[in-house]
């Protein structure tokens, strides 16, 4: 589940700025409304880390926890299929930093389990409750947790927007689950491409 509240606030700010920038994505523009990536997390192998530790790379970010029947599997499915359709060169440029809003379940080797399903380009993160409402306030991301049942299985409504930063982590285009992937395609590529040029 997902709550879609922030993404029309989001798009709203990015829609009235389309016209201050020079960026022609497809999708939708963010270079002007969200900061730059930065975060304090905990990675699959339990160790701490931060947005220095992935330089290089455009990446995607993207919210969520392993538990989630829907949107989780199917963006990250959706987004390794469209840049498995790059050429092997520009695959190498792009990553996949997936985020766990659920802590309590998606320890470390959970979370290596889960994205090792995806491929290599999709790198799992997560943090105590602080760390998360840290980065999901600093990029708008709202998430909330459903009543446990009697097992104790609960869902977390989250957002299913993935956003994408260039290789010096600035702010580049938000993807929403109705953009065509042939808009995701070649706003991937040419942010990827963006990259190799900065280098």
């Amino acid at each position: 589940m997902f709550h879609r509240f922030d993404l029309f606030v989001l798009m709203a700010l990015a829609l009235a700025l389309s016209g201050c920038t020079g960026n022609d994505w497809r999708t939708t523009d963010v270079s002007d409304v969200m900061p730059p990536l930065n975060f304090k997390l905990t990675d699959e192998h339990g160790e701490t880390v931060t947005e220095k530790d992935y330089p290089g790379k455009a990446t995607l970010l993207f919210f969520g926890y392993t538990h989630c029947p829907d949107v989780c599997p199917t963006t990250l499915a959706r987004l390794t299929s469209i840049i498995n359709q790059l050429d092997q060169n520009l695959r190498d440029d792009i990553q996949i930093l997936f985020v766990s809003v659920d802590p309590a379940r998606d320890t470390p080797e959970i979370l290596a389990s889960y994205t090792n399903a995806f491929g290599s380009e999709v790198i799992g993160l997560t943090g105590d409750q602080a760390q998360l409402e840290d980065i999901t306030n600093r990029f708008r991301i709202t998430y909330s947790y459903g009543e446990p049942d009697k097992n104790g299985n609960y869902t977390v409504t989250h957002s299913g927007a993935v956003l994408a930063f260039d290789t010096l982590g600035k702010p580049a285009f938000m993807v929403i689950q109705s953009d065509p992937d042939s808009d995701v395609k070649a706003d991937i590529k040419h942010l990827i491409k963006a990259g190799m040029d900065q280098s």
